[in-house]
């Protein structure tokens, strides 16, 4: 054993003699060398490998509660009857490697929080697992997991440190992040050996612990709404953000699962028109080491740590369970409008980072069994870049994810879910591969199969980007979507080849394998990147409250500032950016596919030239309501709903099919045609050439499928005109068989120019398409 002058050296990060030391630690201690050829001696660090004492200075008591073998399954903690009757949680935790798991268990007295250490001797199949009689819902919880110490081969077992259950359903409490919740030494003088010199300070002071939660639900009273994908409008939202300054909902709702289910925020939803909200992460996230000494928070939410928690941050109904029954209401609520529920989820990383990160939860129940680790198992195999990768391919960890995913389905009542960087999840033991376990998982489970599956078809490894990859039950965001649209409406495309394929649905990506149109996400703004009123106002990115030097964040905005960087006075401006915001969302939501709105964009939201807010939990990122008072804003916002219950009524913009392009009748009229500003079909030629304007006609005669009823499904005919040109043109309306007469139904120019919709033109006229503006025309015969 080492002097106790030693012992508090190495708590307080720095080498016993006070010099700095180049070290590698060994099971139980640290091998320190001192001056190269000097020789080397061991010196182990404060109780080896032993659970750290207790107040009293004792190890491991016997338990001062009863535990009872319980059951393996389900994994986490659950309140039930035992025998004879006896109320109490059986506990399960799998921990593969670990030598031994203590529960510890929370309670107040007098002010003062008390820990009680109960031993899970059971062990059947790798899980640990104990009944205790007289544990209700409420009570707080934590594991304490025993094992080597010996970070050369991926071991961080490190009893000191209180663990978050993976499988816990709520949590209370935040994660701070000071040194004493890291394994290792966080400041240990040499960085680059930090994290093999292991950390004997108690956590648990300073981590949330777990909650035990009744689930006492059956979801009997409430209707799903089950939207068919193809009728879809998704809208994304931060539940903090979203409700925060809303004016109709009660102060103390506000930023939380309850606001969001206030009537106030349901009115907007409704009567925009979308059908489901994405909302960004609401698993319990923690805040990153970097940003919390900056003074900063993680706001978007992409740094999971508890799976099948609800991020206590968004409770108005406290953090002691409370925060499981206010989602579940909220989720009620948005299902009694007709609004399903999406939610964002991050399976591909933990916020316990690389290997100078915080032991948290998984690291210390199992590293090697939980994540990716390179060949030198120091190192974590980083296909996301926040530092690890969880290892799916492994049995427990692909339970884990699904686990989670069937319970938010099931307890939770949600309808769908987007994976974040879905890439990394799909990786085998390193390429990207379509039949890996995780998706082939999923393409059986008779309950995961049924909802929505949403993936970001990236990653940041190699071979990462996979979009029109995944399998036929899959749809996918589609960033070629939204660079074609942006590119054309800022005149940077080189010709229109590319933005046809991402208007009929993107049949060049998806038409394989079964899939259908509404495989594509399309969008033309996210959470990550510029708003839409910031994309025709900013060229370059303005992230300098983030306090990294402006490096964050992407360079390729693909954004057109119309002549003046920033917010202007210069009325001339500000009209040129009303009419390419009318453009942008007329566009999206005229192409077929699934579109993809982001909170606040249909009123001119801004992050003030922000394209990474990540980090700012304030009025950056915060939609303000007050824009909806303004006329301009006000019109924008009843455009986008009028073009959303234009979608709603016609099914040829929402086909179920792919175009075919060919004549289905006598007259040669098909269901897909291309037009030139001349009126003739466009050539080959046509599409290779430098263009600014593009026809496009939908016929509704043709439209595959049929209706409930099994009757022909049959609409109205559309021609839509799209001229990105800074002057007007001429554009000759094709003639029979397309159609003898149009009427206009949308004029994006029409703020600007006094037109109004349902002026009739003649076929074969020749109109005049304003610069810069979309016509929506109806054929009337």
């Amino acid at each position: 054993m080492s002097s106790a002058a030693e012992q508090e050296a190495v708590q307080e990060g720095r080498a016993p003699d006070g010099e700095a030391r180049e070290g590698r630690a060994t099971e139980g201690g640290v091998r320190e060398r001192d001056a190269p050829g000097s020789g080397v001696r061991e010196k182990r660090l404060p109780d080896g490998v032993l659970p750290a004492p207790l107040a009293n200075g004792s190890r491991r008591p016997a338990p001062a509660v009863a535990v009872w073998p319980g059951a393996p399954t389900p994994l986490g903690a659950r309140f039930r009857v035992g025998p004879d009757g006896v109320a109490g949680t059986n506990f399960a935790l799998w921990a593969g490697g670990a030598e031994a798991v203590d529960l510890c268990l929370f309670d107040e007295r007098d002010g003062v929080t008390h820990e009680t250490r109960v031993p899970l001797t059971e062990l059947t199949h790798e899980i640990w697992h104990g009944f205790v009689p007289g544990v209700l819902p409420g009570r707080r919880y934590g594991y304490r997991v025993h094992g080597r110490w010996d970070p050369w081969t991926g071991a961080r077992w490190n009893p000191a440190k209180l663990l978050l259950d993976p499988y816990a359903r709520a949590v209370d409490g935040d994660f701070s992040l000071p040194p004493e919740v890291y394994g290792h030494v966080r400041d240990w003088p040499q960085q680059q050996v930090a994290d093999t010199v292991r950390d004997d300070r108690d956590s648990a002071p300073y981590v949330p612990k777990g909650v035990v939660v009744q689930d006492d639900d059956d979801w009997s009273d409430d209707h799903r709404p089950k939207t068919p994908w193809a009728d879809s409008v998704i809208y994304e939202l931060h539940v903090r953000g979203f409700t925060r300054l809303h004016p109709g909902i009660p102060e103390e709702l506000r930023g939380t699962y309850a606001g969001l289910a206030h009537p106030a925020a349901i009115e907007h939803l409704v009567t925009l028109g979308v059908t489901a909200v994405e909302l960004l992460p609401v698993h319990q996230f923690a805040h990153e080491d970097h940003l919390l000494r900056r003074g900063l928070k993680n706001y978007w939410g992409y740094n999971s740590i508890g799976y099948f928690a609800p991020h206590a941050g968004y409770a108005a109904a406290g953090t002691t369970g409370g925060q499981v029954g206010e989602f579940k209401r909220m989720v009620r609520a948005l299902h009694a409008a007709g609004i399903e529920v999406i939610l964002d989820v991050v399976y591909n990383h933990t916020a316990e980072a690389g290997e100078l990160g915080p032991m948290l939860s998984l690291r210390g129940i199992d590293n090697r069994g939980y994540y990716r680790l390179q060949s030198d198992a120091r190192r974590y195999a980083d296909y996301t870049g926040c530092g690890n990768t969880l290892h799916v391919v492994q049995p427990h960890v692909l339970r884990l994810i699904t686990d989670s995913l069937r319970y938010w389905v099931t307890e939770m009542g949600v309808d769908g879910f987007r994976f974040d960087l879905a890439a990394a999840l799909a990786r085998s033991m390193h390429d990207v591969d379509m039949l890996s376990p995780f998706l082939a998982v999923i393409a059986q489970d008779p309950v995961l199969r049924r909802v929505k599956l949403i993936a970001e078809p990236w990653d940041v490894g190699s071979g990462g980007y996979q979009v029109g990859a995944f399998p036929p039950l899959w749809t996918e965001w589609n960033d070629r979507y939204r660079n074609a649209v942006r590119d054309f409406w800022r005149g940077a495309l080189p010709d229109v080849r590319d933005l046809g394929y991402r208007l009929s649905g993107s049949s060049d990506l998806y038409a394989w394998g079964g899939r259908r149109p509404y495989a594509s996400v399309n969008f033309v703004t996210a959470h990550d990147g510029f708003t839409l009123r910031d994309l025709v106002s900013y060229e370059r990115k303005h992230n300098e409250a983030n306090g990294e030097g402006n490096r964050d964040g992407t360079d390729d905005n693909r954004a057109w500032n119309c002549g003046v960087e920033g917010e202007t006075d210069e009325e001339r401006v500000r009209a040129l950016r009303r009419r390419q915001l009318r453009n942008l969302l007329t566009t999206l939501l005229l192409s077929t596919g699934v579109p993809m709105l982001v909170a606040g964009d249909e009123f001119g939201r801004t992050q003030r030239g922000s394209n990474n807010a990540y980090c700012q939990d304030n009025e950056i990122s915060w939609i303000d309501w007050s824009l909806l008072e303004e006329p301009g804003w006000r019109a924008l916002f009843d455009l986008t709903a009028r073009l959303i219950a234009l979608r709603h009524r016609h099914p040829v913009l929402r086909r179920r099919a792919f175009f075919s392009g060919r004549a289905h009748s006598v007259d040669g009229l098909r269901d897909l045609a291309w037009f030139t500003a001349r009126g003739a079909e466009m050539t080959e030629r046509d599409w290779y050439a430098p263009a600014g304007t593009l026809g496009m006609y939908l016929s509704g005669r043709d439209i595959p499928g049929r209706d409930a009823r099994g009757a022909p499904v049959v609409d109205d005919s559309f021609l839509a005109v799209l001229h990105a040109g800074d002057r007007p043109t001429g554009f000759v309306l094709p003639g029979p068989p397309w159609a003898r007469r149009y009427e206009v139904v949308v004029d994006t120019s029409a703020e600007e120019q006094g037109a109004s919709p349902g002026v009739v033109h003649r076929a074969g006229a020749t109109i005049t398409v304003p610069a810069r503006a979309v016509l929506l025309l109806r054929v009337v015969s």
